[in-house]
């Protein structure tokens, strides 16, 4: 009895598509750093405006295998005479492998999950690019990669029931 409720289980652990999550690999897929008022933004008092962009991106790669690209643009300017103090972009890609998980959960994992195993890479990338330029450290604060998932989706059925 105990042999066939084995080879029961077996036989359902193959018909079940197995899980499989694992970051393959981190990488900068794209970088910049930009001071196009050095030296003179060095010569005035410092008082920083932060204007901050984020976007994520993905795509299928091959069998199983996703890039998950996550863009981060930090536009500083001087709120003395508000003249650009640097620019640095980073791209922070990786490269997952996804099996057992489809449609609505794969979107989200792909854009939601992948984007937050990323993100610390870029904030420290950031944060490296700008204390390379000379200037005080850029510590980003984390992202809420959920909340602008949703976000996303919304917008996406916004615009559709507009187009009907």
């Amino acid at each position: 009895m105990a042999e066939e409720n084995n080879q029961a289980n077996a036989q359902q652990d193959t018909q079940k598509p197995q899980l499989q999550f694992s970051l393959q690999r981190v990488y900068v897929k794209d970088i910049s750093f930009e001071s196009p008022n050095a030296p003179s933004v060095f010569q005035q008092p410092f008082k920083p405006k932060v204007g901050l962009d984020l976007d994520t991106t993905s795509e299928a790669i091959g069998n199983d295998l996703y890039e998950v690209v996550v863009k981060v643009t930090a536009q500083v300017s001087n709120n003395e005479d508000d003249t650009t103090a640097f620019l640095a972009e980073v791209e922070q890609a990786g490269l997952f492998r996804i099996s057992g998980i489809v449609g609505d959960q794969l979107d989200h994992t792909l854009g939601a999950f992948c984007p937050n195993v990323l993100f610390p890479y870029a904030r420290e990338c950031i944060d490296s690019l700008v204390g390379r330029g000379s200037f005080p450290p850029l510590m980003l604060a984390p992202v809420n990669f959920e909340a602008m998932y949703a976000q996303r989706k919304q917008r996406a059925a916004q615009a559709s029931e507009a187009a009907e």
